[in-house]
């Protein structure tokens, strides 16, 4: 006779037999009892999927100045009030919802280089607010971030958090460079 807990393994496994890992996320491991080697079978060691790519950060440009919340470099304090308490009309928007770090990254690259082409001098990034840290989400992390790493760290002036009626602690207002 068998004991419960074999009874338990057994029903497991049959429930497990045909699933299959997302890609790029690790197994997760049952119980050790069903993970030990059982006598007379071998599995055949499968190569560990290496860790998720995270963009590395490219060197900064000696000539721009980092970029933070508040003043820059070049923008007078008129413009900078004005732009953190949501008086500049914003010309355009990109809502980067729903999307991986590397879409984002790219979509976020685009539209600045679209936006700052066409002329457009103050723009809305919404990342959404984020529910993984008390910092807020990765997105919500990572856009400052990418915004001081070049290509993008040449094309905006100033940033600041947007007003609530335009996404909050959730969205950045971006003041772009004039087109050369």
């Amino acid at each position: 006779m068998t004991s419960p807990d074999e009874n338990d393994d057994k029903l497991w496994q049959a429930v497990v037999k045909d699933v299959a890992p997302l890609s790029g996320r690790r197994r997760a491991s049952a119980t050790k009892k069903s993970t030990a080697a059982k006598p007379g079978r071998r599995r055949a060691a499968k190569p560990a999927a290496p860790p998720p790519a995270t963009p590395m950060p490219a060197k900064k440009s000696p000539d721009v100045p980092p970029l933070v919340m508040g003043p820059g470099a070049g923008v007078d304090k008129r413009t900078t009030q004005r732009l953190k308490r949501g008086q500049l009309a914003i010309e355009g928007r990109l809502d980067l919802h729903g999307l991986t770090q590397a879409a984002a990254h790219a979509r976020l690259d685009r539209f600045l280089a679209s936006s700052q082409e066409r002329g457009l001098r103050c723009v809305l990034v919404i990342t959404g607010k984020g529910r993984v840290s008390e910092e807020g989400g990765v997105l919500r992390q990572m856009v400052p971030r990418w915004l001081n790493i070049p290509p993008s760290q040449g094309r905006v002036l100033s940033m600041s958090q947007a007003q609530p009626k335009d996404g909050g602690g959730g969205a950045l207002y971006l003041l772009l460079r004039k087109r050369r």
